[in-house]
């Protein structure tokens, strides 16, 4: 249970989605620094009992994007009208009543976190399956004009050197060889993307992938950005042979040109090492999960030299 203050805010919003309803409990909910993430479960007044998400961005996202609620928002409707396994949202309010900060209200999926499948395999199957079909979404006919361009946000990256390089990751050379090439010629048609897909914003019952959460952000850009993330993900949880499973699983099922994936490769290393020291990890994890992103990049390199 959450402090009393806090659950009268929150009683305010169950109210707003259910009216005459009552507040049973509310409970902090796992996820990433960028949101605070609260469960409710409410009594209706037919005495049926629901639970429900509250979503509240940090300062950095609503920074970066102010109308990030909204959009978050407006992309759930269309995942979830799509059939994808995401939460349906429920409301959204930007009007600062309850809250000083947008929020929104989402579905609550049973499920947990898996990082230790029983049958790993299976596991990474799903991520690609799930991931392949989020890029299969037909996005000629969706607006998705609020959605940034992945390109571009690795071309501002690019323009910007931070005052020390990580050298211990070679990001020198990540950035020199990304900034001769860049923008790379794209091959492949432009898809919406998760933008962060690995195996922490899945949701998992009883063996089966039933959610896949945090799209705050989500983009709009070539397939391998998010297949490129998600394989650096999968190495440092379960390893290289399962994250080249990942990569022929997600091949076998899509249709996407691999040419350009060393330099995606390389986008998503670049990426993590500004993060990597800041993620508050001891001292033996974050070692082992360096010398994964070394030999990742090592290979995406060797890629590269023979091409």
């Amino acid at each position: 249970m959450v402090a009393s203050g806090s659950d009268n805010r929150f009683a305010q919003v169950a109210q707003r989605i259910a009216p005459h309803s009552r507040l049973l409990c509310t409970w902090a909910l796992k996820g990433g620094v960028s949101a605070q993430v609260t469960a409710l479960e409410l009594e209706r007044p037919d005495g049926q009992t629901q639970k429900l998400v509250v979503r509240q961005h940090g300062e950095v996202d609503l920074t970066r994007n102010p109308q990030i609620a909204a959009d978050e928002f407006k992309l759930l409707h269309i995942l979830y009208a799509a059939g994808l396994a995401t939460p349906a949202p429920y409301y959204l309010d930007q009007s600062g009543a309850i809250f000083s900060t947008p929020y929104l209200v989402m579905e609550y999926i049973e499920g947990e976190v898996e990082f230790a499948p029983s049958e790993l395999p299976n596991f990474i199957l799903q991520l690609a399956t799930h991931l392949s079909r989020i890029h299969q979404i037909d996005c000629s006919h969706l607006d998705l004009s609020f959605l940034p361009k992945q390109a571009e946000r690795y071309t501002a990256t690019l323009q910007v050197r931070p005052a020390t390089l990580d050298e211990s990751l070679d990001e020198g050379r990540i950035r020199e060889t990304l900034e001769a090439a860049w923008p790379v010629r794209q091959l492949n048609p432009s898809g919406l993307l998760h933008g962060d897909f690995w195996p922490g914003n899945t949701l998992w019952r009883d063996g089966q992938l039933v959610g896949i959460i945090d799209w705050e952000d989500a983009a709009f850009g070539d397939p391998l950005a998010d297949v490129a993330n998600g394989r650096l993900e999968i190495l440092w949880a379960f390893g290289i042979e399962a994250m080249q499973h990942f990569t022929q699983q997600y091949q076998f099922l899509s249709s996407i040109d691999f040419t350009n994936l060393p330099y995606w490769d390389l986008c998503a290393a670049l990426r993590a090492a500004s993060k990597l020291g800041r993620w508050g990890l001891d001292a033996s994890t974050e070692q082992r999960m360096r010398d994964g992103q070394y030999w990742f990049i090592t290979q995406a390199f060797d890629k590269l030299a023979v091409r």
